[in-house]
């Protein structure tokens, strides 16, 4: 399932940083009904399958200090194979109508379940937020870039690992390709703030072809391609305009 969440300030020109996963995770847990759930997958150092976009700003000013929206609105969506998870979060918004973003009070003007698409066995995707994947080489953690061929193999390994931790088994074909249309890849340099220390993400935006079992496709869409999905990478939508 999937949501699409729009706040507004109140103000106009409301800064928003560049760097804001951890705050806008952060915001997300806080809006879990189920305290219990949203305690249990922020402990947890497994899998939390869910994921969220980057934050969009319809009508926007960049500076080089942040984002500034010049009507004080803002949106982005948050996807989860875990329909509880959603529906808990929906009762949330919609009681306390409300969240806190970086120590400012922010007000939810709309709370939207998406539709979601039928999955064949070929989709045309894009990112909502980048796409990172790391291998160990040399006892180094190394980000992949989607011109070395492991960054696919890497992304076929991830799926499979996230599909069955969540569902328990997979019986399906394992066989995941994955085309990007290599005009459309972008680096996004994310630093993530937490505790006093900051950690540095090389990730990608891009447009891509998947082929693979349509309920892999399915769980690409819900829960993200690649990894740290619940700190806001790897969430796609359907593009068939490429």
């Amino acid at each position: 399932m999937r949501l699409k969440i729009s706040l507004g300030s109140g103000d106009g020109n409301y800064k928003i940083p560049f760097n804001y996963n951890y705050q806008l995770s952060s915001l997300i847990y806080r809006k879990i009904a189920d305290l219990n759930l949203a305690s249990e997958l922020h402990i947890s150092r497994g899998f939390k399958h869910f994921t969220f976009s980057q934050i969009y700003v319809p009508h926007r000013r960049i500076t080089k200090n942040g984002i500034i929206s010049q009507d004080g609105k803002l949106e982005f969506y948050i996807s989860s194979p875990n329909d509880y998870l959603i529906k808990s979060m929906v009762e949330s918004y919609l009681e306390e109508p409300e969240v806190f973003f970086m120590g400012d009070r922010l007000l939810v003007e709309q709370v939207e379940l998406l539709k979601k698409p039928e999955f064949k066995d070929k989709a045309q995707m894009k990112t909502m937020s980048p796409v990172m994947v790391r291998v160990i080489r040399e006892n180094r953690v190394w980000d992949l870039n989607p011109a070395d061929l492991q960054f696919y193999t890497a992304l076929q390994g991830n799926l499979l690992r996230k599909y069955r931790a969540f569902y328990g088994d997979y019986n399906g074909d394992e066989y995941v390709q994955i085309v990007p249309d290599m005009a459309s890849v972008k680096r996004k340099r994310i630093t993530i703030k937490k505790g006093g220390e900051e950690t540095y993400n090389r990730a990608y935006q891009m447009r891509f072809m998947v082929e693979a079992d349509p309920r892999l496709l399915e769980f690409i869409y819900d829960c993200g391609l690649g990894e740290r999905n619940s700190m806001g990478f790897g969430m796609v939508k359907v593009d068939n305009s490429f």
